[in-house]
């Protein structure tokens, strides 16, 4: 007997993979995956910096409690990546510090 996949159990298949860039690299992300998701599956571990020392940060929780994975979306600051569902053409950027810039 062949094993069967997720995607058997469930009879689900994703629609068509559709494009988005961070830090003005084109991404494939698959309908339903957050902005985080899209960017582990593209090996981006980190895309914020801390205010004080400039760490690179990621995902931590990924339930959107700790605040770590904070991006610029479509020029919004702040935005969780864990919780923030990814759409076509959106430009993510890394965030630095606050992600307020004077």
């Amino acid at each position: 007997m062949t094993p069967r996949t997720p995607l058997d159990l469930v009879d689900a298949r994703p629609g068509p993979a559709f494009t988005v860039t961070f830090d003005g690299r084109e991404i494939a992300v698959l309908p339903g995956q957050t902005i985080a998701a899209a960017l582990w599956s593209a090996g981006v571990t980190s895309w914020r910096t801390t205010r004080g020392s400039g760490e690179p940060r990621g995902v931590f929780c990924g339930i959107g409690v700790c605040f770590d994975c904070l991006v610029s979306v479509n020029g919004r600051a702040n935005q969780r990546a864990c919780l923030v569902p990814a759409e076509a053409g959106d430009v993510i950027r890394t965030q630095e510090g606050t992600g307020h810039h004077d």
